[in-house]
């Protein structure tokens, strides 16, 4: 991923980012006292959640900044940092899981990453995770490649956004037996009048590394904004417009 978050305005006005993940901690079966990994954990709001459910919890990231603030909310919690698509375990856990992080790694690298989440896995161990499936934030990516051309610039996709069907055969491919599976769209409230362009600012960095100026990156993510304003702002609040991908597989 490569990329220096702003970790806690993130904590701050992002939280619905592991909020919605309660709902994917849910499809976990495994006992209490099981072993679990929270992949791309993040500032551990999850994990302590998972924690909080009885589960023995580890929390992996990339990113330093995140872990920081885990390892000041949560110090009871062990938090390592690692790299999902290159890593190990001293020791195979029961779960595996995730939330909106996988849409971060190349598509490239997917197979790398379920390699190491299929190896730190017991046998019949679970794998459970969300992140974002084709069209997810369509609307948004749009408006911002229409503004980028405009200021002659060529906007590079920064997410693997895949279909369901392409992405249960790269499950099966790695040996996972996928047991559910699901492609649903999302409308998310943002936070505040501000909220498009700061989920803009937030989660839309690597496009932006080409433009010249930071006046000019204002003026993209304001024309952007503009442009999305008749579908994304509905009733006074900012919408983005996420379609996720949700799964739970065991390994066989």
């Amino acid at each position: 991923m490569n990329i220096k978050w702003n970790a806690n305005k993130y904590t701050e006005d992002f939280s619905f980012v592991h909020q919605y993940g309660n709902s994917v901690a849910e499809l976990i079966d495994a006992a209490k006292g099981s072993s679990v990994l929270d992949l791309g954990c993040g500032n551990g709001a999850l994990t302590k959640v998972l924690r909080d459910k009885g589960y023995l919890v580890k929390g992996m990231d990339e990113s330093k900044e995140f872990l920081v603030i885990a390892k000041e909310k949560y110090p009871d919690i062990d938090f390592i940092q690692g790299d999902a698509a290159d890593f190990t375990l001293s020791e195979p856990v029961d779960v595996v899981f995730s939330n909106a992080v996988f849409h971060w790694i190349n598509k490239d690298k997917q197979r790398d990453m379920l390699k190491c989440v299929y190896k730190a896995l017991n046998k019949d161990g679970r794998f459970v995770f969300e992140f974002g499936g084709h069209g997810n934030n369509k609307k948004i990516h749009s408006a911002l490649a229409r503004v980028f051309s405009e200021h002659g610039y060529c906007y590079r996709m920064p997410f693997y956004f895949p279909r369901i069907g392409e992405y249960a055969a790269m499950m099966e491919n790695a040996g996972f037996e996928v047991q559910y599976a699901v492609l649903f769209d999302r409308p998310t409230e943002l936070k505040g009048e501000d909220g498009l362009k700061d989920w803009i600012n937030m989660f839309v960095k690597t496009p932006f590394s080409i433009v010249k100026t930071e006046q000019e990156k204002e003026m993209i993510a304001d024309k952007a904004v503009e442009i999305l304003r008749d579908d994304l702002f509905i009733n006074g609040k900012w919408y983005a417009d996420y379609v996720r991908i949700r799964m739970k597989a065991v390994r066989v």
